[in-house]
């Protein structure tokens, strides 16, 4: 079952995250409270089937960018609320600092997507999303390779098991 959002509360403001000291849900828990684990499974298959739709007439070979955009395409063809390259600090005693941490794309708050176009996934780029995962408490992530000759060959499923 999916886990809401520890029990830090921020708010956003641009792109950097702050202590709300109201109480008051961050933009991250709106959608991600409620979700049940078959939801996320549901909501993964659908930005999945819009990636290879994207693959399936793009094809391997072009620039991580292009790839984002049209998945961004996808997405608003299918309904899916979604955010590009969101800024995600980290928290160091007591601050959110700005390191430079971008999300490619964060769907419906709740799915977090890394995109490559590289020969090879390596085990930095698994560390990579699920180091997102973490600092943002998201449960699920997307690792996605465009440049492969199948697409299903360039996803990689990441958890966070908020341990």
């Amino acid at each position: 079952m999916h886990r809401p959002l520890r029990s830090s509360r921020r708010a956003r403001e641009g792109s950097i995250w702050v202590d709300d000291l109201q109480g008051n849900l961050c933009e991250l828990c709106d959608s991600a409270v409620n979700q049940t684990e078959m939801d996320l499974n549901q909501l993964s298959s659908e930005v999945i089937g819009a990636a290879i739709e994207v693959h399936r007439i793009l094809g391997p070979g072009l620039l991580e960018s292009t790839y984002e955009e049209c998945l961004c395409h996808e997405l608003r063809l299918e309904h899916l609320n979604y955010d590009r390259q969101v800024g995600l600090p980290v928290s160091y005693k007591g601050n959110y600092l700005d390191c430079g941490y971008r999300i490619d794309i964060l769907v419906e708050k709740s799915i977090i997507l890394e995109l490559k176009s590289v020969d090879t996934i390596l085990g930095i780029h698994k560390a990579q999303l699920l180091t997102y995962l973490k600092l943002a408490d998201i449960h699920l992530g997307l690792l996605m390779n465009f440049n492969v000759p199948l697409m299903r060959d360039g996803i990689h499923r990441i958890v966070n098991n908020f341990v």
